[in-house]
């Protein structure tokens, strides 16, 4: 059996153009001989669409939307298989199964996630009788993204597993929209494999690609014979449409490694949202240090460089290296490059503050100030010209509110918001791997905001090694600060990061967006109260 996997990028709310290209998967299906055409969970409205499942008006679209894309397997032996919102007692998270010019079945998603980014029970009713589709001599078992994460040694959540109900199918399809994090493709190639023994069946899985809002999809969809031997894997961060042979040899795991996942993820994520919101250049502050590097060699890759306009903004702390390591950098990428010296602006600001602030000593309001007015800055080239601000702030720093809030944190998308400090540096190396991109003394300098004489970051937070050894457990493993200083985290470095993190959390809620790449970002996957006091 040949089944025509549709890897797309469905727009969110663009129903026309993702029925477009389900229509135009199903020609090529036929053209190739495919007897299914395969594509991913709510293709038709694009995933998530949140709370515009709310609108008839959307759903409605949605419905006459797959009629016509099963009115074009007319005359044809395909056998579509789509995602699409579904009226039925209530919305549903459905896959619509259309032969013969009609659509024949359609199926509902039995799990719905509540945890993380999901908050599926907040929109779908749920099925309870998940069975195989009938069509064309073919018995379909047909689930839906979730359908397939329920095992015991992933935490399961569920008491139920549809994968049980669909013993005795002819091949199993699973239509996903899983967002990506770092190291996430062997973990789904590992279930995709469990799944499709314990069915007795060939497993086709169709993801989808593309970035909306926060979350970022990788595609790497995937076939496995009964026996859960790899027959296909497609490429990450990439769209098409690829034949596959449920009856091929086994083949190699082609998975990317962490940093060019990580690098591929931040591009696409920048590209998408960039184009989605309507913006087709992007301006940033390139200081010299190493995360507006990365956010520079990002938005380049992203965007083209000719589209990006790097800011150096030197500073009365600022190093002369740091303005020619970031001139340097905008020379080698090809990036739009001024300067716009903030001394004038910052001693202006002083001077009308000198009253109010007579008889009080420095301390770090002066430092914040400065990058308030570079964030005044950028935000007036981006207002002017229509630039998408990126923000240049990593995880790190975001964690432990190492960042000013109407200064450095100004911006449309926060790029790095999810790369802590230490993969920062590790995907500059991975950049400069085979010739010097990112200058090497900004890789090898001591981090520093230079907003006062002779700074460092290290003088503020712990060596980002062990601050960053501890936000893993902390931020992202959800592990106690007893059990972190058990682990052999000194136990009053431990108390003072944990404090960092959740006096800053004010910031995190109005931060611009960011890209998630990891199992557990800032954002809409982690909700913490502003006003509690739990410690």
């Amino acid at each position: 059996m040949r089944v025509l996997l549709l890897q797309a990028a469905p727009v969110v709310g663009d129903v026309a153009k993702n029925a477009a290209l389900c229509m135009e998967g199903i020609r090529e299906a036929a053209a190739s001989g495919a007897r299914i055409l395969l594509a991913s969970e709510l293709m038709l409205s694009g995933y998530p669409p949140r709370d515009l499942l709310e609108r008839g008006d959307l759903l409605r679209a949605c419905r006459a939307a797959a009629e016509d894309v099963a009115r074009a397997t007319a005359g044809t032996d395909v056998i579509a298989v789509f995602g699409a919102p579904w009226e039925d007692g209530g919305v549903r998270n459905s896959a619509v199964v259309a032969a013969g010019g009609v659509i024949v079945a359609v199926r509902h998603k039995s799990l719905l996630p509540t945890y993380d980014v999901f908050d599926e029970h907040r929109y779908f009713v749920p099925e309870t009788d998940p069975r195989p589709v009938e069509v064309a001599g073919l018995r379909l078992g047909v689930t839906i993204c979730e359908d397939i994460w329920n095992e015991p040694g992933m935490g399961r959540r569920y008491d139920a597993d549809p994968v049980e109900r669909m013993r005795g199918c002819d091949v199993l399809l699973n239509l996903s929209s899983s967002p990506f994090h770092a190291a996430k493709a062997g973990v789904r190639l590992e279930l995709v494999r469990r799944k499709a023994v314990l069915a007795g069946a060939p497993l086709v899985y169709c993801n989808q690609v593309g970035g909306n809002d926060e979350l970022l999809f990788d595609g790497g969809s995937l076939a496995v014979s009964a026996r859960g031997e790899l027959l296909f894997q497609a490429p990450q961060f990439r769209t098409g449409t690829w034949l596959v042979e449920l009856t091929g040899p086994e083949i190699p795991s082609t998975a990317l490694p962490f940093e060019e996942e990580v690098l591929e993820a931040l591009t696409m994520g920048v590209r998408d949202y960039a184009a989605r919101c309507g913006f087709k250049t992007a301006v940033l502050g390139l200081s010299g240090g190493i995360d507006s590097a990365l956010v520079a060699v990002v938005g380049a890759r992203a965007l083209g460089a000719e589209n990006v306009y790097a800011v150096g903004m030197p500073g009365p702390f600022s190093s002369a290296g740091s303005v020619t390591d970031a001139r340097a950098l905008a020379d080698s990428l090809g990036l739009n490059w001024q300067e716009l010296p903030i001394a004038p602006v910052y001693d202006a600001f002083l001077g009308t503050l000198a009253p109010s602030f007579a008889g009080v000593p420095r301390d770090v309001t002066e430092e914040n100030l400065q990058a308030r007015v570079r964030g005044t800055l950028l935000m007036a080239l981006s207002n002017k010209f229509g630039h998408l601000l990126l923000t240049t702030g990593n995880k790190s720093e975001m964690a432990v509110g190492y960042c000013t809030l109407y200064g450095d944190m100004n911006g449309g998308l926060a790029v790095l918001s999810d790369v802590f400090k230490t993969d920062v540096y590790r995907l500059a190396r991975w950049i400069n791997r085979a010739h010097e991109v990112i200058p090497v003394a900004t890789i090898e300098k001591p981090p520093s905001a230079e907003l006062a004489p002779n700074q460092t970051d290290q003088d503020s937070l712990p060596p980002y090694e062990q601050l960053d050894a501890i936000l893993r457990l902390y931020v992202e493993g959800v592990v106690d600060p007893d059990a972190i200083v058990a682990r052999g985290h000194p136990r009053a470095i431990v108390e003072r990061v944990v404090r960092m993190v959740v006096r800053s959390e004010y910031k995190r809620w109005q931060a611009a967006p960011g890209l998630r790449v990891s199992p557990r970002a800032f954002g809409s996957g982690r909700r913490i109260p502003l006003a509690q006091v739990w410690r």
